[in-house]
């Protein structure tokens, strides 16, 4: 494996030598109107177990689990809950899993469609979704649904305008009274909506690079400049969105910045990892290739 990693890292260096240097432009990336934007699963992998990436309208979301996981199913599934259509996340296993979902830029708004294992019931289970950014959490939300009986389906949804980059699906509690229930549910058509950025007045620049040295062995020095103070969360992850190491949580002025990581701080290995610097105005990943 650190074979193929130097020789990808060598024929990148054939066109780039040295430093790496991101450059990122927010000119024009804010919307003037944040829309909600479907993930319906529809064009999912079907039997495919998590984690699984899934891109609609320029947002790329990662969909990992806990346990014994989730895969995608279809309507030849065993159950199908009322209202769902195509393709949908289905348990696994009849043992409890935590959905996790991490999304490729700032979001502030989330809601999905679940539906627990009930049968005959006169009392739900309560679900919970919980939101972190940059690892750090941001607020919950529970839900308990409103027509019980056999699979009933409801909305968890949760806004902050502060906006996440990742949320987690948990089963909270079973119905207080019903007898014939499991610890597992579906989801289908999850929606989500970016952080509005409509309060910046004119488009501009607030990061005009991030440079850092890669491959990465050893210690790295991160580097970038703000052209206005704000508050900014740093982190490296691994392709699961676990958090490795929190580089940064705090209010930086305007100016010139610098962020240390040592490699050898942490027990990771070889392979591809992910930097997000992220504030209320901007969520911004890199790619980092480590080489032990």
């Amino acid at each position: 494996m650190l074979q193929r990693i130097k020789s990808s890292v060598k024929n990148y260096n054939t066109v780039i030598t040295g430093t790496v240097l991101f450059i990122i432009f927010l000119a024009g990336a804010f919307n003037a109107s944040a829309q909600a934007v479907l993930f319906d699963f529809d064009n999912a992998p079907l039997h495919s177990p998590f984690p699984i990436n899934q891109t609609v309208n320029n947002i790329t979301v990662r969909f990992s689990a806990t346990g014994q996981g989730y895969s995608i199913q279809d309507n030849s599934s065993p159950v199908v809950p009322q209202g769902f259509t195509g393709r949908y996340i289905y348990p696994s296993s009849i043992y409890l899993s935590d959905l996790l979902i991490k999304f490729d830029q700032t979001i502030s708004d989330f809601s999905i469609w679940y539906s627990c294992q009930e049968l005959g019931c006169d009392d739900a289970a309560t679900m919970r979704v919980s939101a972190y950014m940059a690892g750090a959490s941001v607020g919950t939300n529970t839900r308990t649904a409103a027509n019980p009986g056999t699979w009933p389906v409801d909305i968890l949804s949760c806004s902050f305008s502060s906006g996440f980059d990742s949320v987690v699906v948990h089963y909270d509690s079973h119905p207080p009274t019903c007898q014939d229930y499991g610890v597992i549910f579906l989801a289908d058509n999850m929606r989500v909506t970016a952080l509005n950025t409509t309060a910046i007045t004119e488009p501009e620049m607030i990061i005009d690079g991030i440079k850092i040295q890669n491959p990465v062995s050893g210690n790295a020095t991160i580097s970038f400049s703000l052209l206005k103070a704000t508050s900014i969360n740093a982190g490296i992850y691994d392709l699961s969105g676990k958090l490795i190491r929190n580089l940064f949580k705090g209010n930086l002025s305007a100016g010139e910045h610098k962020l240390n990581w040592d490699v050898n701080d942490d027990a990771i290995e070889s392979g591809l990892y992910y930097l997000n610097l992220s504030s209320n105005y901007f969520s911004k990943t890199c790619k980092l290739v480590v080489v032990k």
